[in-house]
């Protein structure tokens, strides 16, 4: 894999590996999160996904290589672009997952079978599935949504 540069939607060239992006704009220590990136192979279709399930709005200036979605004043989801991904390998770590979004929703059972229908999986493996549900979006990131 190449060098990677900076893109429009993503000030500063993203780093070799996944992270999160903090942005230096107040909160307690000076510090406020302002995205989540992922890699991924196809930037658009993961944002396409994760808009159905989250309503934010995709950034105009999105493409092939980096895509994003927000709103006004919140957290941003990036998607970049990696050349050979390859999936998380949820639950055991042969590729580790490194990190994961959690999302509140008011119903688990009607929000997992939303999310599965707009192309989420459900693994076997639930660690409280009563109180959170873990899924995986169409690349193989897990996420968890959380109850109440």
């Amino acid at each position: 894999m190449g060098p990677r540069t900076p893109h429009p939607l993503h000030p500063h060239p993203p780093p070799a590996e996944p992270t999160c992006l903090v942005g230096l704009s107040g909160g307690a220590r000076g510090m406020k999160l302002s995205a989540i990136t992922l890699d991924c192979a196809d930037p658009l279709a993961l944002a396409a996904f994760y808009q159905q399930a989250t309503g934010l709005d995709l950034h105009p200036k999105s493409n092939a290589e980096f895509a994003s979605l927000g709103s006004e004043g919140d957290i941003s989801i990036g998607f970049q672009r990696v050349d050979d991904y390859r999936a998380p390998s949820w639950p055991d770590q042969e590729v580790p997952q490194q990190l994961h979004c959690c999302f509140r929703v008011a119903d688990l059972a009607e929000a997992e079978a939303r999310l599965v229908e707009l192309g989420a999986g459900r693994p076997e493996y639930q660690p409280n599935a009563g109180r959170w549900r873990v899924l995986t979006d169409p690349a193989g990131h897990p996420f968890c949504i959380v109850g109440g």
